[in-house]
Order: structure tokens, then C-alpha cells, then sequence
């Protein structure tokens, strides 16, 4: 009795830590199975990542938990409150950002602010203080007269995240964050993305960039047709592939679709090629195997520009999981 009385007690300390728990989520829209059965936990003051191809339920799976949908099956609790039977509670607790801001562009930055402000009960001053502050901690005092037409694209993605902090949630579900942000404003927004982490905010994101997700989560779930096909950490899920990769890059590009074919034959796995198309990778159970992979291709007088075996990349993780290149999440959900 006592060992089942110390089991209980463990698992309500376990789920006082996390700020979402889900078990066999499920959502279809009409013959498609969108969602087929998810589980899900995620540590408080953490931030977690959703990868998947196009089509793959992130986008169902974080509607469903921000309430916008409702489930078929299964069950869920963002900060301890039921997603069913508590929805009002749930959506009290979250905010949830999407890849477009939903702002007044005719107004300023600080107009908008405000507005939200008293939409959210702030009173006068304290509406303009709470813009203030925002402002200020997103580094956007200087663009607070702007309208909002006139802001970068990375200064409306900043202003669009701290208007869904007007009241801190315990949960932010953030949608594509940085799409289409040159690389300073992407890193600009990391570094604002870890700030709230710091300050005990969850984060669940969304993201078509698998470097993002390996410097900013610290769980990444894959999910592909609906399932959640791996979860781990970043170095955990590399480590999953169980073989170091042999990366090849050829002199002439020109015999590129020779030498993949020659590597996958050799090495018995699937060739991925580079976003760039000028690389190629592919899993290596040992060094005596990607020897014998180069010098497949040094017989047919395909000359390797530089070759290495090495851990995998979570983008060749991605691509060992799914058989796809790199996630999409423009998803037909």
C-alpha cells in the first residue's frame, strides 16, 4: 500500500511540474486523421518544439491546446486545467502568437499597446506604464511613436510577441516565430525567446527551421501523419540514429545525382542532399563502412572535394525520421 500511496504522490509532483500534459490526442477532419493519438508533456518554464513535415498535425495539435479546437479523443491539462472541461481556465492561462501580427497598422506601436491594455482591465496610467514596460524589455522604446506600417519585419514579429504579454501567461504558443526574418532579427528574437523562458514562461513553438529548434528547445517532439513519431533532446534524438554520418562534397556537383546513388548503395541508407543541393549525407554504421563508401566513389573517379564522418545534424535527424528534407509548416490542417 505504502509503495502505491509513494506512486501517487510522484506522479502528482510530476504533473505539478508540467505546464502541459496531453495523452492520445486525436482530431480528423472528415476522412483525414489530422492528430492520431499524441502524447504530450511539457516541463514548466520550458521551451519545446514541434517539428513535422507539411501536413503533419503541429499546427492541429497547438489549436487544439490553445482551445481553438476541440479534440475527438483523448485528453489534455495546460496549467493543471482540463482542456474539456475547462477551457475558459485554460485560455486564461495562455497566449498564442501566429505567423502575421494582428495589429492596427494605422496606429503606433505604443497606441496598440495600450489598446490591448484596457481591452485586458489596465486603467489609464497603468494601461500606458504596462505599454512602457513591454516596450522597453523588447528593446522597441525607440519605435513606440511608429506606426505600426512603418516597423521592420522583425519589430513587428517583437511587437506582435509582447502584445501577447500584455498579461504574462503561464503558456506562450508561438507559431513560426521568425519566418521570414533576416538572421539579426531572427537572433533577436531568440534572445527574447529565452528571456521569457528565464523569467518561467513555457514556450511551445512551431518552427520550419531545425536550426532554431536546436538552439532554443529543450525537448523536440517530430511528428509526421499525425503521430509523434521521436521526442528527445536535441543531442539525444542524434544520438538515436545509432551511426555517425559520412558527409561528402564533390568536386564536380555536376556527377552529384551519381555519387548519392553510389553512397546509398554502398552504405545501404537513404542520400540526403543539402538544402543547397551541393552536399551529401548519409549514415555510416563505422569508419571502416564510410571508407568503404569514399573509395566506391574514388573507383568511379568521382573525386570527393572534402569528406567527413561526423554526428548527425538534427536537419539529417529529420530527414532519417521522416524521409523528408527539412520540415514545412505552411500546413493544410
Amino acid at each position: 500500500m505504502k509503495d502505491t500511496a509513494d506512486a501517487a504522490q510522484a506522479d502528482r509532483s510530476a504533473a505539478g511540474r508540467l505546464a502541459i500534459s496531453a495523452r492520445g490526442l486525436a482530431k480528423s477532419f472528415g476522412d483525414t486523421r489530422a492528430v492520431a493519438g499524441v502524447d504530450l508533456d511539457v516541463p514548466s518554464g520550458s521551451i519545446f518544439a514541434v517539428l513535422g513535415p507539411n501536413g503533419a498535425g503541429k499546427t492541429t495539435l497547438m489549436r487544439m491546446l490553445a482551445t481553438l479546437t476541440p479534440p475527438d479523443a483523448g485528453s489534455a491539462t495546460v496549467m493543471g486545467h482540463d482542456l474539456v472541461r475547462a477551457p475558459h481556465a485554460v485560455r486564461g492561462a495562455i497566449a498564442m502568437t501566429g505567423q502575421f501580427a494582428s495589429l492596427d497598422e494605422d496606429l503606433t506601436g505604443r497606441e496598440n499597446l495600450i489598446m490591448l491594455a484596457r481591452l485586458w482591465g489596465f486603467q489609464g496610467r497603468a494601461a500606458r506604464a504596462r505599454a512602457d514596460e513591454l516596450f522597453a524589455a523588447f528593446d522597441l522604446s525607440h519605435a513606440a511613436k511608429k506606426q505600426v506600417k512603418d516597423y521592420s519585419g522583425g519589430m513587428r514579429r517583437r511587437l506582435d510577441i509582447a502584445a501577447s504579454l500584455i498579461v504574462t501567461p503561464g503558456v506562450l504558443f508561438l507559431d513560426e516565430p521568425t519566418t521570414g526574418l533576416d538572421p539579426t532579427a531572427r537572433q533577436k528574437v531568440w534572445r527574447m525567446i529565452r528571456r521569457l523562458a528565464r523569467s518561467g514562461v513555457t514556450i511551445l513553438l512551431t518552427t520550419q527551421y531545425l536550426e532554431e529548434a536546436d538552439q532554443l528547445a529543450e525537448r523536440i517532439a517530430v511528428i509526421d501523419h499525425g503521430r509523434k513519431i521521436a521526442e528527445g533532446t536535441s543531442r539525444e534524438l542524434k544520438a538515436a540514429t545509432g551511426s555517425g554520418v559520412l558527409h561528402v562534397a564533390l568536386a564536380d556537383p555536376a556527377r552529384l545525382d551519381e555519387a548519392a546513388e553510389l553512397l546509398g548503395r554502398a552504405l545501404d541508407a537513404p542520400v540526403h542532399r543539402s538544402p543547397e543541393g551541393g552536399q551529401l549525407a548519409v549514415a555510416a554504421p563505422s569508419p571502416a563502412a564510410a571508407n568503404r563508401a569514399v573509395a566506391a566513389l574514388l573507383e568511379a573517379e568521382i573525386t570527393p572535394a572534402d569528406f567527413s564522418l561526423g554526428s548527425p545534424s538534427l536537419e539529417e535527424v529529420f530527414f532519417s525520421l521522416t524521409g523528408r528534407a527539412e520540415p514545412q509548416t505552411e500546413d493544410t490542417e
